[in-house]
């Protein structure tokens, strides 16, 4: 099966337009070898028969090959540091209507995360995120909006009180603060970037890709950045050569573009 994965990139990309040689191969096939497997399978030209023909089999395919480890206000601590310092600094730059995008959003966690943060500063009115991601599935999940208790167990006391309401042993977000998201499909490696942001958000995502793709999306972002906006990274990740890229640093993981 091994000497076929070129010849099976080329086919997804086909298919898709998701394009695996910006992943890093040796634990991305290793992760499709897995599903191929499990699926009884034994070779990618059968599979991608497979998942040609069957609907389910292809959102499977797209489903396992994203990675969907999310949790509302990840990393207190930078939450905390967005909260006081680099939200305010943006309303007192940019005014109440700030451009927001929750890039690669998985289950909805970060952009509600963002619109809960925002609602400290600012009427739920004035609050619009953009929120997307490649994965179907995923963002028909966050439009439903329902968590387990370890998803929400980061959301400060007071907004878990106002804004879930316990269903069973689920937790669900209440509409207003669905309202404020507008979810959208998007391959960060392909799609166009929207313009005039004040705020990227795209967290512990970019750890999967190769340096050089890495690089060429933290430059779009930067190209999506009004002067003065924030891009807010994630605690695995790190841009070393920010200052190459127009960015400063302004926090451990918020970069300012010049």
């Amino acid at each position: 099966m091994a000497n076929d994965y070129e010849k099976f990139k080329k086919d997804i990309y086909m298919m898709t337009k998701i394009d695996l040689s910006s992943y890093k191969e040796k634990q991305m096939k290793r992760r499709i070898d897995t599903l191929i497997a499990k699926n009884g399978i034994k070779e990618y030209d059968e599979y991608v028969g497979v998942i040609k023909k069957d609907k389910a089999k292809f959102e499977e395919f797209v489903n396992f090959l994203t990675i969907n480890v999310s949790e509302f206000y990840r990393n207190p601590e930078q939450w905390k540091l967005l909260d006081e310092e680099i939200i305010p600094d943006l309303i007192q730059r940019f005014g109440k209507n700030l451009k927001v995008w929750s890039a690669a959003c998985s289950t909805g966690d970060e952009p509600y995360s963002l619109v809960m943060a925002l609602s400290r500063h600012l009427p739920l009115n004035n609050i619009r995120i953009t929120a997307t991601d490649i994965d179907k599935q995923v963002i028909a999940t966050a439009k439903v909006g329902l968590y387990n208790e370890k998803s929400i167990a980061g959301v400060p006391k007071d907004l878990k009180e106002k804004y879930f309401t316990k269903i069973g042993n689920s937790y669900q977000i209440s509409e207003e603060i669905k309202k404020r998201v507008t979810f959208k499909e998007h391959n960060l490696l392909k799609d166009p970037y929207m313009s005039g942001q004040h705020l990227i958000v795209c967290r512990n995502v970019l750890i999967y890709f190769t340096d050089e793709a890495k690089e060429e999306i933290y430059k779009k972002y930067n190209k999506a950045l009004v002067q003065g906006g924030v891009l807010f990274i994630g605690s695995t990740e790190q841009i070393i050569n920010y200052k190459e890229l127009n960015y400063s640093r302004e926090q451990s993981f918020f970069f300012r573009k010049l």
